[in-house]
């Protein structure tokens, strides 16, 4: 790394030297990153016209191929020999590539030069010659690595031939399968087949069924191929329902002496109006000295599932309860998630709890975390909850309405102290006996559900810091956190950079509080204007992802230094490690190994994601169901994405999101602004910027891609000059290029306890 002295005057280069200048820094980097700001302080440039040469000089560069850029204004040497190792990524589109081990640099590799490598094998190639202003290719010379490759499609048989068409956006082509590895299967089923092999010579490759899912087009078949797409499992094995099946609730007077009796305190779910696994309670009870006991009771899943067992590895296996759009897959057996563990109303229950004294401001005066047993006396939906919120009768209204108003304050306080606050709003689907949507409606998170949340996060939180930060000021043993990282700076200063040119201040540095109090008030500011859609989709996208770690960094969004899962062991893993942890720490038992525990977050996080993205794909299966009932009808949306293909629209009436192929946009020829989100026409300046207020029109609606495809239209609902053919060209109203933008409120599908 070399050396940055502190430039003293601003001096001019020449463009030639400039270059010179710049690749030499870049290569005395090595693989680290740097933008135009450390390559100007470096070399002295401090003007305003200097650094903007370097910026230049710097995209000028990695055009050429001299530099990489890893990110929107951020660069890196490349590191690279003529051959070199990576991952071989395949696309049905033909745009294959590798990545590459040295720099993560992404290679076309042209179909020919791939040996049909399969997306995830690692592969050797060889990087051709760099040409000044060509994208650079790779010829792959050796697949080092064979990663196992299965497929989902629609099987074609008839007497000679079978075949796969497979619905992947991996692979383009069918695979052949020999009529005795069909497994039974038979024209129009949707099946499952590995690849077994793929010659040189041959265009497609050959395979063998792994699986029957069903007819295609029937509802459980296609969430089961939606599951299986990602890897997740679609049926219990025998073997793990058949061990479930003899366990038993085991609450023996022996077991309740072990534990905190609190049976005879006011205890009460509130959940969904269609949830049966109820892993959560509250109780309250007012003390002596007018304080109030509250209980944030979770249901003790660890006492039944032990750790190394059948059912403990299945669940690790799972890492979690997987919600598709018309169906939960748990985690575990239904005899445990919905039967045994689940806090069903007058049942006795094992249970793991965080008991507060609270006084009347929310204050926690002091906390127990302990085992305990508790007997729940109602159980309410989230609408009979908020019916008794805003009426304040009802059964244990005294009760709820205290809970209300101590959630209330708890959540004012974190606000004050820099959590983000973003709007929650879920689409669902109403449901026919066929599994076809015939109606969509939205879920709004009300006092209600806020409520729960609010004594989640602070059961969490208090979990998360009694074992990361020590009353004895001894080393924190290991543990596992819920950790949400900084925003990616360059988005912020993307996102601030925005907010300003409407008049908005964000702040893209400071403290975590300072920067989130800002984002606050842009959201607060903005409610209710034109530009609200756009600012707040930016401000969601400038977040990170959070995941599970060992490694504590707090949690960015929430403004928590401390922050776990220990509220959901039904449907999360993590959650039943929190659990067992707590168990052996509070024991006074020894630090656990961090590196295995590590590689647990790290699966937990990995199945997070995979699960999530199997939920948004049976969203929009659904959708894309939904809407081809709706071919050629006109909608009101706005512009939720904006790529180089085209623009995303999401409709205000169902939230149903489509694609607007940039090769619809025929009246001019448009190039992707990926700093400011938007498609920009050459000829006449047309501009389609995120959160643009558009009008469409269904065009095209494809269920095995998944894929639905609108039209822009014009004000008066025509298409091309005038015509409402949806086959042909659009010509779009100069009231639409211009970009009107949404009143509407920005939605994000997340559940309000997926934090």
């Amino acid at each position: 790394m070399t050396k940055n002295t502190k430039p003293k005057t601003s001096r001019r280069t020449a463009p030639k030297d400039l270059r010179e200048e710049v690749i030499r820094y870049s290569q005395a980097q090595g693989a680290a990153t740097f933008n135009y700001k450390q390559v100007s302080y470096a070399l002295g440039i401090n003007g305003a016209s200097g650094q903007r040469s370097v910026a230049l000089m710097l995209a000028e560069l990695a055009f050429d191929g001299d530099l990489i850029e890893v990110a929107p204004g951020k660069y890196k040497s490349p590191q690279r020999n003529n051959v070199v190792e990576g991952v071989f990524v395949r696309r049905s589109n033909g745009r294959n590539s590798v990545i590459t081990d040295p720099d993560s640099e992404s290679i076309l590799v042209a179909e020919r030069n791939s040996m049909h490598a399969l997306n995830g094998d690692r592969v050797r190639v060889i990087v051709a010659a760099r040409r000044r202003g060509v994208e650079p290719e790779a010829q792959v010379i050796e697949i080092i690595e064979e990663k196992d490759q299965t497929f989902i499609g629609t099987l074609h048989v008839d007497r000679h031939i079978a075949f796969l068409e497979t619905d992947s956006k991996f692979l383009a082509n069918d695979i052949m399968i020999p009529r005795s590895k069909l497994r039974g299967g038979s024209q129009g089923d949707k099946a499952i087949v590995r690849i077994t092999s793929w010659p040189e010579d041959d265009k497609n490759p050959r395979g063998e069924v792994v699986d029957i899912l069903g007819r295609t087009g029937e509802n459980t078949t296609e969430m089961h191929a939606i599951l299986a797409e990602f890897g997740l499992p679609y049926r219990y094995p025998e073997n793990v329902n058949a061990a479930a099946e003899k366990i038993e609730a085991g609450i023996t007077d022996e077991e309740v002496a072990r534990r905190t009796d609190m049976r005879d305190v006011v205890t009460f779910t509130i959940d969904p109006r269609d949830a049966k696994d109820f892993d959560d309670a509250l109780s309250i009870r007012r003390l002596a000295d007018g304080k109030y006991e509250i209980g944030v009771h979770i249901a003790d899943v660890t006492h039944y599932v032990q750790p190394d067992t059948i059912l403990d590895r299945e669940a690790q296996k799972r890492a979690t309860s997987v919600y598709l759009v018309d169906r939960v897959v748990p985690m575990l057996p239904e005899h445990l998630s919905n039967g045994i563990c689940s806090l069903r109303p007058d049942e006795d229950k094992l249970t793991f709890s965080c008991v507060f004294v609270m006084d009347d401001n929310a204050n926690v005066i002091s906390h127990n975390i302990c085992r305990t047993v508790i007997r729940s006396n109602r159980r309410f939906t989230y609408e009979e909850a908020q019916e008794i919120i805003e009426t304040g009768t009802g059964d244990y209204s005294e009760e709820i309405l205290t809970l209300n108003r101590l959630a209330q304050t708890l959540r004012k306080n974190r606000y004050d102290n820099g959590s983000v606050e973003f709007d929650r709003e879920e689409v669902r689907f109403d449901i026919d006996e066929t599994g076809h949507p015939v109606s969509v409606f939205f879920k709004v998170s009300k006092e209600a559900n806020k409520l729960i949340e609010e004594f989640m996060l602070l059961a969490n939180k208090t979990v998360a810091t009694a074992i990361g930060k020590p009353d004895n000021k001894k080393k924190p043993k290991a543990f596992v956190y819920r950790i949400h990282d900084m925003p990616d700076p360059g988005k912020l200063a993307d996102l601030s950079k925005i907010a300003r040119t409407f008049g908005y201040k964000v702040r893209d540095n400071g403290s975590s509080r300072e920067v989130n109090r800002s984002i606050n008030r842009m959201l607060a500011d903005v409610k209710g204007r034109g530009e609200e859609n756009f600012l707040s989709t930016l401000a969601i996208r400038s977040m990170a992802k959070a995941i599970y770690s060992t490694t504590n960094v707090g949690h960015y969004g929430l403004a928590f230094d401390y922050y776990t899962h220990f509220t959901s062991p039904i449907r999360r893993y993590p959650d039943m490690m929190v659990h067992r942890l707590l168990e052996r720490y509070l024991a006074g038992g020894r630090s656990v190994n961090q590196p295995k525990l590590e590689e647990q977050c790290k699966h937990s996080s990995e199945m997070e994601q995979l699960a999530a993205n199997a939920e948004r794909a049976s969203i929009k299966y659904k959708q894309v169901e939904f809407m081809g009932d709706h071919m050629g009808e006109v909608y009101d949306g706005v512009i939720s994405g904006v790529t180089e293909w085209g623009l995303y629209v999401e409709l205000n009436e169902n939230l149903c999101e489509g694609l607007v192929p940039v090769r619809d946009l025929a009246d001019d020829y448009y190039d992707f602004d990926e700093k400011n989100y938007c498609l920009i026409g050459r000829r006449h300046g047309s501009r389609y910027r995120l959160g643009d207020n558009v009008k469409v029109k269904v065009a095209r609606a494809n269920l095995e891609r998944k894929q639905l495809d609108f039209l822009l239209i014009d004000d008066k609902g025509h298409g091309p000059e005038g015509e409402d053919d949806l086959g042909k060209t659009v010509t779009v109203n100069q009231a639409l290029r211009q970009g009107k933008r949404n009143n509407s409120r920005q939605k994000t599908r997340t559940r309000s306890r997926r934090k």
